[in-house]
């Protein structure tokens, strides 16, 4: 948005490829990204710190397939106080397949 100084945010938004909204954003708040406050971290303790390293990655590492259901199944047999960290799992299992997990099949449609 270089053209922000000799035009105005409507336009200089429409020559960088964004929304009038955001162009109205950044002007109002001139500040580098890196000037501005730091996004704030988790608001309560991790409920699978004590868990995740030692038990569910060896689990997901050495079976792939496994879904989170069973993973979550396993860990409230073994441990009753993660009753209520299901979605947690979930989400979290989510995000470690999708980075460690083993590679999805690509495939090229035809036509």
């Amino acid at each position: 948005m270089s053209s922000r100084h000799t035009d105005t945010p409507a336009a200089a938004a429409a020559k960088a490829g964004f929304s009038t909204t955001t162009a109205y954003r950044i002007e109002a708040d001139p500040r580098l990204p890196s000037e501005k406050k730091e996004p704030r971290g988790r608001r309560r303790p991790d409920p699978l710190a004590g868990v995740w390293e030692s038990e569910i990655v060896p689990l997901l590492a050495a079976t792939p397939e496994l879904r989170a259901i069973g993973v979550y199944d396993e860990m409230v047999r073994r441990h009753p106080e993660l009753r209520s960290t299901r979605r947690t799992m979930e989400r979290r299992i989510r995000q470690w397949k999708a980075l460690n997990g083993p590679d999805q099949d690509v495939i090229f449609r035809q036509e």
